[in-house]
């Protein structure tokens, strides 16, 4: 009992020392996923170069490396995370001036854990902090699509070239998306209720929050969100598995390849109602890349699916009338849209 009370005091005790050691152990982990997927496989009685053998492979390997980059990205960002505060965000933006406030509120999106189950006491506290509605817009666009999840799984599974790409065409499309908002000036388009909310001030106190703490809000992050989207991540590993078991190349290609000028549309339109995240969709995005869909029609697709959820449209229904939220979808699908064509014309 006393070497495991001593075990979990550990990282209260030694902060320092016990990132360094979780960094080492995560690494050596991560470093022996190949042999140990194909030594599953191999344990099984099925041929590997079979279109079972490639599947299971496919979802032995992935499953565990998606859920270790998302253990360490998570754990990461929840100690980042612990700087900003919904208080402190709203302090960042209130009072800035539109096109600079825009660009600052899609960066502050990328680095804060707030997701669309967030987006109704987020939409209202910037409400009343003052905070223009299409820098409020960008934010929101930015945090779901444009997350520390997302953004680790690109680099694991494709590297760095194409996350950099990802993380430049998300934050375009949600700072573009958010000051065409703004411009268009539909404030009138929120609910009553939210329009006559008294403001307040957007102030956010001294953070002396020690490391410990702070490794705490790691593990804490940890636990509700690959918890709650793990599930997901099995599923959409699973769709992936059987992509890259069965389905033959040249299919996908004619249906989202360069030449299909109606995939790009296509893609958008199914990534809409589809429900679920990054961990859940960036598994079959590497299936669909590796049977010969073009990058910018897959891409599309994981934006449409990550930042125009209809979940997240039913949510924002609560303080957002129709007209706004069509607009919104509108906008955000255009720019979609563009960055599809442009990546399939050019790449």
């Amino acid at each position: 009992m006393t070497a495991l009370t001593a075990t979990l005091s550990f990282p209260q005790r030694h902060p320092r020392l016990f990132l360094l050691a979780a960094a080492v152990v995560w690494w050596l982990v991560y470093r022996q996923l190949v042999p140990v997927s194909e030594a599953f496989v191999a344990a099984l009685p099925v041929e590997r170069d079979s279109h079972l053998g490639g599947a299971l492979q496919f979802f032995f390997y992935d499953t565990p490396k998606v859920l270790l980059l998302l253990t360490g990205v998570v754990f990461v960002m929840g100690m980042v995370n612990s700087y900003f505060t919904p208080e402190r965000t709203r302090a960042l933006l209130a009072g800035r001036r539109e096109g600079v406030a825009n660009a600052m509120a899609a960066a502050l999106g990328v680095v804060t854990p707030f997701c669309s189950c967030s987006a109704v006491p987020l939409f209202i506290g910037f409400v009343q902090a003052g905070v223009p509605l299409g820098v409020t817009f960008s934010f929101l666009i930015a945090a779901p699509m444009v997350n520390e999840v997302a953004l680790a799984l690109l680099f694991g599974l494709f590297g760095w070239k194409i996350a950099l790409l990802y993380l430049g065409l998300g934050l375009t499309v949600a700072i573009v998306a958010g000051w065409v908002i703004g411009r268009l000036k539909m404030e009138r388009h929120l609910e009553d209720w939210v329009r006559e909310m008294p403001r307040v001030a957007a102030t956010a106190g001294a953070d002396g929050m020690p490391l410990a703490e702070r490794i705490q809000a790691g593990f804490t992050s940890v636990r509700e969100i690959v918890g709650k989207v793990w599930p997901y991540i099995v599923v959409g590993i699973t769709i992936g598995a059987a992509i890259h078991g069965w389905v033959p190349e040249d299919f996908m290609a004619s249906i989202m390849g360069k030449d299909a000028w109606w995939s790009v549309p296509l893609a958008v339109a199914i990534g809409v109602p589809v429900y679920t995240n990054a961990a859940g969709v960036i598994p079959i995005v590497q299936a669909l890349l590796a049977k010969g869909a073009a990058l910018g029609t897959v891409l599309a697709f994981m934006m449409s699916v990550i930042a125009l959820s209809l979940p997240e449209m039913i949510i924002l229904r609560k303080v957002l009338k129709v007209r706004l939220i069509a607009t919104f979808v509108a906008v955000v699908a255009a720019g979609i849209l563009v960055v599809g064509f442009v990546f399939n014309a050019v790449l």
